[in-house]
């Protein structure tokens, strides 16, 4: 397939600008090479406005292996980030569940959509929101749920219109081939298909979209109304566009600069907090048959009398 195909600036503002707000001490971006082995000059500029000053022109699995374990010229990172196709994931799953791997921030990629759409959508927008997912890869899906078969019907002849319009309309094609249009009795079932999917971005083309948001179980990312195309949330809605795909919006969320920090607790016990809290460890070490447990309190619950 196409993979980096397509330069993304955005990609490595969206890493970059958490990652320096968190305090990295170093951050290191792979991004891959252009035809010619050079990095797209978009992205060295966005890694520059981001402080980023170690760029490799490496992509796919081969740059996940060298950052979780090290070469002789890419550093052993302690987590990676970032979004990438089906294989990228996989690569960032296995490295993360190896001796000696990297932590990884979620499974990110391919890339997924899913719209909600009742009678008053309009079928050019759906059909355009649609086909920018659907332009990423050909492993890509892209999903239409409605209760209303006429949108269903207008939104596939949208498509058709505008597929052959686009560059990239190859790669497109490929990722249409998979996905599917859905027609369910009512909207209110429409979200359970959302919810049971855990779509990456949703989309809700609806009248009254705010109203339905309580329905909302699983997503990534969530668009409402006509005029929020999920391309803003790629470059500048203000939130961030490493989203969660394959299910994983049913336990986490998208990128934040907390994914980039260590949260390490601090405990500071006096003689009084001690002689308040310790005999309830001495208690349930006792429950539990850990006596060195509770011996390290008791001694020194003794130590105070």
């Amino acid at each position: 397939d196409l993979a980096g195909s397509a330069p993304l600036p955005s990609t490595a503002l969206m890493l970059g600008i958490p990652a320096a707000l968190a305090g990295c001490p170093e951050i290191v971006l792979c991004t891959p090479p252009r035809a010619d082995g050079s990095v797209d000059p978009a992205v060295l500029y966005a890694a520059a406005r981001c402080g980023i000053n170690r760029v490799f022109a490496l992509g796919g699995v081969q740059a996940i292996a060298a950052m979780a374990f090290g070469t002789t010229s890419v550093p052993k990172c302690d987590k990676l980030f970032g979004p990438g196709n089906g294989f990228v994931t996989e690569a960032k799953r296995q490295v993360s569940m190896s001796e000696g791997g990297a932590a990884i921030d979620m499974p990110a990629g391919p890339s997924e959509v899913l719209v909600i759409a009742d009678s008053g959508a309009r079928a050019e927008f759906v059909a355009a929101d649609l086909l920018s997912q659907a332009e990423h890869g050909r492993d890509s899906q892209v999903l239409l749920v409605s209760d209303d078969a006429a949108i269903l019907q207008a939104v596939s002849d949208e498509i058709d219109c505008q597929l052959p319009r686009l560059p990239r309309r190859d790669v497109a094609r490929g990722a249409l081939d998979a996905s599917r249009l859905v027609l369910v009795d009512s909207i209110d079932a429409a979200f359970d298909v959302s919810n049971a999917y855990a779509p990456e971005h949703l989309i809700l083309a609806l009248r009254e979209p705010r109203r339905w948001l309580p329905r909302v179980e699983s997503a990534g990312s969530i668009f409402l109304g006509d005029w929020a195309p999920e391309a803003l949330g790629d470059y500048c809605s203000g939130t961030n566009h490493v989203l969660p795909t394959g299910g994983a919006a049913r336990f986490t969320g998208g990128l934040s600069v907390s994914s980039f920090q260590v949260a390490i607790t601090v405990q500071e016990v006096d003689a009084r907090g001690i002689a308040a809290i310790g005999p309830c460890a001495v208690e349930l070490a006792s429950a539990e048959g850990l006596h060195a447990h509770g011996n390290a309190v008791s001694l020194r619950l003794e130590a105070l009398a």
